[in-house]
């Protein structure tokens, strides 16, 4: 049975690699390793489809050396003896270790020592942020090196290589492709190459000659070979909360459109939990005082989507991040919090002044506790000057406000007036 297209048409040196040229163009590092023969041990990362076995497939052919694929989950501790067996006897093997980050105990400290002596150069793939999942002492022994989606142009540049290529690819095909259809392929699977050659070789496999004889591929045979943008969205992955941030972020700016792309990318993986969560932390956060009833329709609206759920979830949902993009600003509440907890953890404090302390207790009295204290609502307006703020900080302000919104402007007038009157 014959390989698919993506498979057959991986770059066998390394200047056939299609993108990633930050790392594999002339002068780049891992160009540099190649030509100059000396590879150590790296792990690529990045989404599926973007290069990371292509790499690995052309440093391999580029060197000479020998190729081996593994899987960190199916393959076990035999099949990696069988390769370090290998590199003892031929000198040198690239293992391309998938789903690096998956590797167990066992097996790392097999292959600890032969990274060591550069018996076996790993190079591991994984779509997970290796800092955050792969052991320290792989990663330590590893260069890094992150991969990025490719852009429609060099998807493209991939696509039409694959269809002349009589040897590996289509070319012994007569293949008549319509611009249109070789843009959607390019656009249509969110920068996974693979996903782009494997649909285009559907499209070649599927569709019927025409009067000239040619395999004539259209738009519509396009959009039925990769029906939807292979969107990739692991909600444990380090890109779930690349996509968050980018939410929080583009609300927090003010930018709608942002704001809902990001959303729309959210709401396409399922997640309404981690969007609800985002937004009622945005509305306090980021928005705060400025228009602190935003907070309450917030929930009205997290509160509605949890009870329609998806697809019609999304109409609330839009209507809270449209109003919170467009709100008032203010951050002054976390600041003011995160300031006095600052303080707290450095060791600034102080006893709690004796005329605030507990005196519900027989003795109190004659420890000078609750003596002295000023019941405010037995005043004009419900305030007396009198010191809240333990001795060492009695000074301190750590409520800034900003005046960005209408109720914010009326708490800073009122505050502004307390702090003129404690002095």
């Amino acid at each position: 049975m014959e390989k698919p297209l993506a498979f057959r048409m991986r770059p066998r040196k390394i200047e056939e690699v299609i993108g990633q040229q930050h790392l594999v163009g002339k002068g780049k590092i891992i160009h540099r390793m190649v030509e100059a023969k000396q590879l150590t041990s790296m792990i690529l990362y990045g989404p599926p489809g973007i290069g990371k076995t292509s790499i690995a497939s052309a440093i391999a052919g580029s060197t000479k050396y020998a190729f081996r694929t593994l899987n960190a989950v199916s393959n076990n501790k035999k099949d990696m003896e069988i390769v370090v067996a290998e590199a003892k006897m031929s000198g040198k093997v690239v293992l391309l270790l998938d789903e690096v980050h998956r590797l167990d105990k066992g097996k790392q400290d097999y292959l600890l020592p032969f990274l060591e002596n550069g018996l076996i150069v790993l190079i591991g793939a994984t779509t997970s942020n290796p800092f955050h999942a792969i052991n320290p002492a792989i990663r330590s022994r590893c260069q890094i090196f992150e991969l990025k989606p490719l852009m429609p142009e060099e998807i493209k540049k991939a696509l039409l290589a694959a269809i002349s290529d009589e040897e590996r690819g289509l070319g012994r095909y007569d293949i008549a492709i319509s611009d249109e259809a070789l843009t959607h392929f390019s656009s249509a699977s969110g920068g996974d190459v693979r996903s782009s050659l494997n649909a285009l070789e559907l499209a070649v496999l599927s569709s019927h000659k025409n009067e000239a004889g040619k395999i004539q591929i259209s738009l519509e045979d396009a959009e039925e070979c990769i029906q939807k943008k292979s969107f990739t969205h692991d909600k444990d992955g380090d890109a779930h909360y690349d996509v968050l941030s980018a939410f929080q972020k583009s609300i927090r700016g003010s930018d709608v459109n942002g704001a809902l792309h990001y959303l729309a990318r959210l709401i396409e993986a399922g997640d309404l939990i981690s969007i609800s969560r985002r937004l009622l932390v945005i509305a306090y956060e980021d928005v705060g005082l400025a228009n602190p009833q935003a907070g309450a329709r917030t929930l009205a609206a997290i509160e509605t989507a949890e009870r329609v759920g998806f697809p019609e979830a999304r109409i609330p949902i839009a209507n809270a991040v449209i109003e919170l993009c467009l709100s008032p600003k203010s951050n002054s509440a976390i600041t003011a919090i995160d300031s006095a907890l600052s303080d707290l953890r450095k060791g600034i404090t102080g006893e709690v002044p004796d005329h605030l302390r507990d005196a519900h207790y027989q003795g109190a009295q004659k420890l000078g506790r609750g003596v002295h204290y000023l019941y405010p609502h037995d005043y004009e307006n419900a305030w007396v000057k009198q010191q809240y703020l333990p001795n060492a900080i009695k000074n301190k302000t750590y409520y800034q406000p900003k005046k960005t919104g209408k109720f914010e402007q009326a708490l800073a007038s009122v505050y502004e007036k307390l702090l003129n009157r404690r002095e």
